[in-house]
């Protein structure tokens, strides 16, 4: 299996960026397609974006396309998200998910194995 930490969440002012990192231990990391969700308070968790194990192939939601990138370093064992124009609607906890497909890269909760515990993510207006 694999263990998955995220970090970089924080507060930021509406237009502003950050980057969330993933950082990845047991199994190799290139094992598995990786992706990002977020949860907001009373809502579901909702897909952000996924990458497939060889971080040839991406995958975004509608509302976060153009706005953020995902990516990955297998050397590193790492993942990244990288969100640009931030808006208040994107606060929510991020969290970083590993699944076990590798070819392509998977948008839905149940279709990954691994979660981390999450991180803060707030944009104040």
């Amino acid at each position: 299996q694999v263990q998955l930490v995220e970090s970089g969440g924080g507060l930021v002012q509406a237009g502003g960026s950050l980057r969330l990192s993933c950082a990845a231990s047991g199994r190799p990391f290139s094992n598995y397609a990786m992706g990002w969700f977020r949860q907001a308070p009373g809502k579901e968790r909702e897909f952000v974006a996924s990458i497939n194990s060889y971080g040839t192939s991406s995958y975004y939601a509608d509302s976060v396309k153009g706005r953020f990138t995902i990516s990955r370093d297998n050397v590193k064992n790492m993942g990244y998200l990288q969100m640009n124009s931030l808006k208040p609607e994107d606060t929510a906890v991020y969290y970083c998910a590993a699944s076990t497909a590798r070819l392509g890269a998977p948008t839905e909760v149940y279709e990954f194995r691994y979660w981390g515990q999450g991180t803060q993510v707030t944009v104040s207006s």
